[in-house]
């Protein structure tokens, strides 16, 4: 049987035929499977060749993505190892790398980066913005972060997010290093030699 923890598609159309008050007979009946093989792939005895399965999630109008969800191949945890990561110093920022991206790049992959920029500083454009948002938490010092034609003062323990798609500047506005922990979705790569 193709089970994955404790759910398979059997119990999953087990479920759906119970919720909508069907009996394996009317099911039966409906989608032009016998009662008992329904019986036999809800108890997990018999895997359902595709064209079984296909009828089945038709009439209970059930998505095959939701029968297979349990089947998805589990994707592995990407480590970065402190000693690993890469680290930049641009005018005044230092951009320290705290993700890794997983083979799978796609639209829901994360970058975060370690900002430390000096006094007097900045990093970002008033100028454009680019696609996807943006989560900053202050670790240490005071800045404030121009966003379109406002501006938000921010401190250590402060949180902010946003759309990336306006013009944004984080700017260090005390007397010691702005230190925040930076996250950019999708990815700009654009710290550490990617895109």
């Amino acid at each position: 049987m193709l089970k994955t923890g404790n759910s398979s598609f059997g119990e999953k159309i087990r479920r759906v035929r119970e919720q909508k008050r069907l009996t394996l007979r009317e099911l039966s009946k409906k989608a032009g499977v016998s009662e008992s093989l329904i019986s036999q792939i809800e108890t997990g005895r018999v895997s359902p060749s595709i064209d079984t399965l296909l009828s089945l999630a038709d009439y209970l109008e059930v998505d095959l993505e939701y029968l297979f969800s349990d089947y998805k191949r589990t994707k592995k945890a990407v480590v970065l190892r402190r000693r690993d990561r890469s680290r930049m110093r641009r005018a005044g920022v230092s951009y320290e790398q705290l993700s890794l991206l997983a083979e799978e790049e796609n639209r829901h992959a994360v970058e975060a980066v370690l900002l430390e920029i000096d006094p007097g500083r900045q990093q970002g454009s008033r100028d454009y913005g680019h696609e996807g948002r943006e989560l900053g938490i202050i670790l240490a010092g005071r800045g404030e972060l121009g966003y379109g034609k406002d501006t938000y003062s921010l401190g250590a323990g402060d949180s902010i997010n946003f759309a990336s798609s306006i013009p944004h500047v984080l700017r260090n506005t005390g007397k010691r290093p702005l230190r925040a922990i930076w996250i950019i979705t999708p990815p700009k790569m654009r710290y550490f030699g990617g895109r």
